[in-house]
């Protein structure tokens, strides 16, 4: 059976990795893109007119107009847990599969987040910008995080292991989630505005959706304390991205770090990257060989009970699934 890996080459070699393309091998005839673009709708279909899976990074997206207009295709494979670029609706009509990958990410993005809160409390990356421009750098009083409160939003995997974190180095943890109750006793959990108001450090985790679009505008802003920090791990689409350099360039807040924007891919937009109270990260949360690995070698499994003709782990579409046989 013919699969399209729809990475890019660096793509290929960041987000898959060679022992899960050996696997995928293993198991199905690969077809590689081999553009340094990701493929649009029209050359998506050209590339996977003979395919029988498309194995697609995040940035290859699956829009409606392609399932009909490739009568072969059985399953639209996603190597992430993003699935918002794939029209889910039309593959269903088709009768594709549509698949995502489970998080593998969650201690590397906990991580980011710590060493985010380091950075902005200490200016480390401040002070190697001016030791490497030739310049002395300005010393300026730090915060610890022993006895500082963290704010963190949404607490889903990340947010959990992130308060696990922040407990073990004696932070007072809050969290703000409609939908998730802590069962930890030494968590608060408090709705949204107050949380804002009361963290030294407000990290966004929640999930991207029309409910949470702009979330983090000027009035979430205004309720922050002057010296506090606020950090975005989650989607550019949760902040009003105006409001935060308006909030930055006053120093309403202290400063902002964050690895995710609206710029392409995801990625923190330059215009509020450059901001000298900013930390901007170039969407590496998940870009270690752990995470990675995880989800590639997800998707290798997923190829292959596709090809055995069950409906894998990580299905979204399973009941629609029709075209199950080659047809």
């Amino acid at each position: 059976m013919k699969v399209l890996l729809a990475h890019t080459p660096q793509m290929r070699r960041d987000y898959y990795g060679e022992r899960s393309l050996s696997g995928l091998r293993a198991v199905g005839d690969v077809k590689l893109h081999e553009g340094d673009v990701a493929l649009d709708a029209a050359s998506l279909v050209m590339a996977a007119e003979d395919v029988d899976i498309i194995v697609a990074d995040r940035m290859t997206a699956g829009p409606g107009e392609i399932f009909p207009r490739l009568p072969k295709l059985r399953a639209f494979v996603r190597c992430a847990v993003d699935i918002r670029n794939i029209d889910v609706a039309a593959a269903s009509t088709a009768g594709v599969l549509v698949t995502q990958a489970s998080p593998g990410f969650v201690q590397s993005v906990a991580e980011l987040a710590l060493g985010f809160m380091i950075d902005l409390s200490r200016g480390v990356s401040r002070a190697a910008a001016d030791y490497h421009a030739g310049r002395k750098p300005d010393i300026v009083m730090g915060r610890q995080l022993a006895g500082s409160t963290i704010g963190i939003i949404g607490y889903g995997s990340i947010g959990r292991d992130l308060a696990r974190i922040a407990k073990a180095l004696g932070m007072e943890v809050l969290v703000a989630d409609p939908f998730v109750t802590p069962d930890d006793g030494a968590i608060r959990h408090l709705p949204l505005d107050d949380l804002l108001a009361r963290a030294d450090y407000v990290v966004c985790l929640a999930v991207a959706n029309a409910q949470t679009e702009n979330m983090i505008g000027q009035p979430a802003l205004a309720r922050m304390q002057r010296h506090a920090f606020f950090i975005n791990l989650s989607r550019g689409n949760l902040v009003d991205e105006a409001a935060l350099a308006a909030a930055l360039r006053d120093n309403r807040i202290a400063g902002a770090a964050m690895d995710v924007g609206r710029a392409l891919d995801q990625m923190p937009t330059p215009e509020l990257a450059k901001l000298d109270n900013v930390i901007a990260t170039p969407h590496i949360g998940g870009l270690t060989p752990q995470a990675i690995e995880h989800q590639s070698a997800e998707t290798v499994r997923q190829v292959a009970t596709i090809i055995a003709g069950d409906i894998p782990a990580g299905a979204v579409n399973g009941e629609h699934w029709t075209r199950r046989s080659r047809s």
